[in-house]
């Protein structure tokens, strides 16, 4: 059962400030949620296999490879879009 300091404790955690009618909403849909799990728990699961994700679909991805000559004309452009490059690097304001 949680308690009206409880609620006070997980709002204070999350940074948020609540109204002593909000403290009674929460206290009162936070312990019907726990009621919930409480019920969930007394399910007998010995026999049932642990799912990962739900569905049996897998990601399609590419192979990770690397392309210099695709790098190295990109590179070239970005010089060149440059407004002052130095040492073949970008010369850019002083941030500090």
């Amino acid at each position: 059962m949680i308690t009206p300091k409880d609620i006070e404790y997980i709002a204070n955690l999350a940074r948020i400030d609540l109204t002593d009618a909000q403290k009674i909403v929460f206290e009162t849909e936070l312990s019907a949620i726990l009621s919930f799990v409480e019920k969930l728990n007394e399910l007998n699961t010995d026999e049932v296999d642990p799912v990962n994700g739900g569905t049996f679909l897998e990601n399609v991805m590419r192979q990770d490879s690397q392309e210099d000559v695709y790098m190295e004309k990109k590179s070239a452009l970005l010089m060149e879009a440059a407004a002052e490059t130095r040492g073949g690097f970008i010369k850019v304001k002083s941030v500090f």
